[in-house]
C-alpha cells in the first residue's frame, strides 16, 4: 500500500487538480481501434466536495475560490487531527483528498437541494462506523462496523472483503483507494475497481440482462454507447447490500452510469440511482474522475484474512475473561 500511493502522489498532483467540466469545444477525443471513445486508463475518483450539501449551504449550489480554499483547509484539519490520536487505524498518509477546482457545495445534483431524497417508510437503516457495535439484526449490510462479532455475517461486507466502501457500484468518494482502472474492447469494458480489486465485465452487445433470480453482490450491468458517451445500466443486486448511503436494500435498485471523456486528463462520471422500495425520487450525483499516470496495484484487503479471525477470536477472549472474572 505505501509504495502504491508514492508512486501515484506525483502523478496525482496533477490529475487531482481537474474538476466537474462541460466538453470543452476544442476537445477532440482519442479513439480506439474500434472507432470508440478512449476511457483506458487508471482514473481517480476522490474529492472533497460532499455528497450531500451540508444544511448551512441552504440553496447555495457553488464556492467562491475563497470558500473552496477554506473548506480544503477544513477538511484537511480534520484528516491533520486523526494524525493526533495515535496509532489508530488510519492518519493523512493514507488519505485522498482530491477536487480541489470543484466549486459544488454537493456531488449530488439531483434532488435540486443536493440531498437524498426521502426514503420510503420502513426501510432499514444500518449506519456502521469504526465506534462500537450497534444493536441490529442480520443481514449486516452496513460496509463498515458490524452489530455483534458472533460470526462473520455479524460484520461489514468490507469488513469482510466483499464489497468496498467506495466501490459501491456507484463509485463514492472516500478515504483511500478511490482508484478504478477501465479497459476496452469492441463488445466489452471492464471496470476494475481498487478498493477490493473487483472488476465488473460490461457486455455492450445489448444484450438482455441475466434472470431476475439469479442475484449478484455488484448487479449485473450491460451497456452501450449513446454518443461519445458509455452508458452502463445495472439490476440484479441482492438484498444483502444497502441501496445507498445507509438506507435499505439494493434489491430492487437500478443504476445508470454514464462515463464521459471531456479533456485529456478528466472523465465525468454521473450515475443515477432509481429504486423505489427505499427512496421516493431518484438519485443523481456527479464525481469527476482525474487521469492517473501510473499503475493500479492489487488491494488484498486483509491478505489470508486473519483480520476477520483475530476480530472474532478477540471477542471470545473478552467473554471467557468475563466469564472468568464472575466466577
Amino acid at each position: 500500500m505505501k509504495i502504491r500511493l508514492i508512486g501515484l502522489t506525483a502523478s496525482l498532483a496533477l490529475a487531482l487538480s481537474a474538476s466537474v467540466q462541460a466538453q470543452d469545444d476544442d476537445f477532440v477525443v482519442q479513439r480506439t481501434d474500434y472507432g470508440q471513445p478512449d476511457l483506458e486508463g487508471v482514473w481517480n475518483f476522490s474529492s472533497f466536495i460532499p455528497m450531500e450539501r451540508p444544511a448551512f449551504f441552504g440553496d447555495k449550489q457553488f464556492l467562491t475560490d475563497e470558500e473552496i480554499a477554506a473548506l480544503a483547509a477544513q477538511t484537511e484539519a480534520g484528516l491533520q487531527a486523526i494524525n493526533n490520536i495515535g496509532v489508530g487505524g488510519y492518519n493523512t498518509f493514507w488519505t485522498e483528498m482530491g477536487g480541489d477546482k470543484d466549486n459544488r457545495t454537493s456531488l449530488i445534483t439531483y434532488p435540486l437541494n443536493g440531498r437524498l431524497p426521502e426514503t420510503v417508510e420502513g426501510v432499514p437503516i444500518q449506519v456502521g462506523g469504526l465506534g462500537p457495535d450497534e444493536p441490529g439484526v442480520r443481514p449486516t449490510r452496513m460496509v463498515v462496523g458490524g452489530i455483534a462479532k458472533d460470526g462473520p455475517e455479524d460484520r461489514g461486507i468490507s469488513e469482510r472483503c466483499i464489497v468496498g466502501f467506495n466501490s459501491g457500484p456507484p463509485f463514492t468518494p472516500n478515504l483511500y483507494n478511490n482508484n478504478v482502472q477501465i479497459i476496452q474492447h469492441r463488445d466489452t469494458v471492464v471496470i476494475m475497481t481498487e478498493m477490493i480489486h473487483d472488476a465488473r465485465i460490461v457486455s455492450l452487445d445489448k444484450g438482455e440482462h441475466i434472470d431476475e433470480d439469479i442475484r449478484q453482490w455488484t448487479g449485473d450491468s450491460r451497456g452501450y454507447w449513446d454518443g461519445d458517451t458509455l452508458v452502463v445500466e445495472t439490476r440484479n443486486f441482492n438484498d444483502l447490500t444497502q441501496s445507498f448511503s445507509v438506507y435499505g436494500s439494493a434489491k430492487d435498485k437500478f443504476l445508470t452510469e454514464r462515463f464521459t471523456r471531456v479533456d485529456e486528463f478528466t472523465v465525468n462520471y454521473e450515475f443515477t440511482i432509481d429504486d423505489p422500495s427505499t427512496f421516493r425520487d431518484k438519485i443523481v450525483a456527479m464525481v469527476p474522475m482525474a487521469k492517473v499516470d501510473g499503475l493500479m496495484y492489487e488491494y488484498a484487503c486483509h491478505e489470508g484474512n486473519y483480520g476477520m479471525m483475530n476480530t472474532l477470536r478477540g471477542a471470545r477472549m473478552e467473554e471467557q475473561r468475563a466469564a472468568e472474572g464472575g466466577q
